[in-house]
């Protein structure tokens, strides 16, 4: 199978080896750093443009169609009139959460981006715990919520801020038993083992019923996570204007709007590892002949391919299902996904000890 680890190995050696130590892990640090901002900026661009095709095609219409060849660059000019905006403070809010709130919702997302192997060699923190490291991680963009949402000095930006924490906590739990299935299936919290174990069979194909299970409680968790609709109740237009981000302008709403995007990949590249293969292709144990077909097809392709199905399906249920209440938002999660949550990963466990799966 194609690899480019010895790409990135080639680019190690020489810094070692051209410079001091010290000096080569910063030039190593900053070479990450910038390739996640591209990551970020080209991500931003091509999402929002997927999700108005999406709703477009949808919604039997055309979607942008003017801007370049099929309305292609209409991000890109989105993109410009948000840098060109004045950003504004409410002279009564806390200026310093103010602005630092949307910083430290995209570090968050920047942060998560270190245990995910986008291709095969292709890793930014390979670290044994990758999945605690994930979880509790992503646990920390809701203080930027919170913090945007009480800063802004407005009841509406508030009460959104407060939904949102209340979602974001209560979905957290279904999430996490849905990834210990596979935690408990491989015996690792280490991404790249997890990936390695479907090498014979995603688990999604080898781990049963229950692992189907889990895998569309992940995803229903996932897209209250990141405030998607039916469950966008931290930011109801018809309630609350915009919620936690009503006094935003500029860009600082435009770095919320790009978080929701990028933690949008983020989900879905975990579902993706987790439960699809990640950048592992499609292998059937004891098909010799199409396992080595479909290594000819590039890891990085698998991996984005595998992503971009899952983050259609959450595109696809934003413009499908109506809006929930926040009662029925909250009964959802713990009346229902958190049982079946529980009694889903002990049956896991049984099989995992019996050996029952391929």
């Amino acid at each position: 199978m194609f690899s480019l680890a010895h790409i990135t190995q080639i680019i190690h050696d020489w810094l070692y080896s051209s410079f001091d130590p010290t000096l080569a892990l910063i030039i190593e640090c900053a070479i990450v750093i910038l390739v996640a901002i591209g990551i970020f900026a080209v991500l931003g661009l091509v999402l929002v443009l997927m999700e108005r095709k999406v709703a477009a095609h949808i919604q039997i219409r055309l979607g942008p169609n003017r801007v370049g060849p099929g309305g292609m660059f209409q991000t890109v000019a989105d993109t410009l009139k948000l840098i060109m905006k004045e950003g504004l403070t409410p002279d009564l809010a806390d200026k310093f959460l103010f602005n630092l709130a949307p910083f430290l919702v995209m570090i968050v997302a920047m942060l998560l981006l270190a245990p995910i192997a986008f291709a095969k060699g292709v890793q930014i923190w390979d670290i044994n715990i990758g999945v605690l490291y994930i979880s509790a991680v992503s646990s920390l963009s809701v203080i930027g919520i919170l913090m945007a949402g009480w800063a802004s000095n407005n009841k509406y930006s508030l009460l959104g801020a407060m939904r949102s924490g209340a979602q974001i906590v209560s979905y957290e739990l279904s999430a996490g038993f849905s990834i210990l299935t596979i935690v408990v299936l491989t015996g690792s919290l280490r991404l790249s083992d997890i990936i390695a174990s479907q090498e014979n069979g995603w688990w999604i194909f080898k781990g049963h019923i229950p692992v189907i299970i889990a895998f569309i409680l992940f995803i229903i968790a996932a897209t209250a996570e990141t405030n998607r609709a039916p469950f966008d109740l931290a930011e109801a237009e018809s309630e609350l204007t915009a919620g936690f981000h009503t006094e935003y302008s500029g860009m600082r709403f435009a770095l919320f709007f790009l978080a929701e995007y990028i933690n949008i990949f983020i989900v879905c590249a975990i579902g993706a590892t987790l439960f699809l293969g990640g950048w592992m292709p499609l292998h059937i144990g004891g098909w010799e002949g199409f396992n080595h077909l479909m290594d000819y097809i590039p890891s990085s392709f698998w991996f984005i391919g595998k992503t971009f199905f899952l983050i259609f399906l959450i595109m696809w249920f934003r413009w499908t299902f109506p809006r929930l209440r926040v009662d029925q938002l909250l009964n959802l999660e713990w009346k229902y996904l958190l049982p079946i949550s529980l009694i889903n990963l002990l049956l896991v466990t049984v099989i995992a000890i019996m050996g029952w799966y391929f």
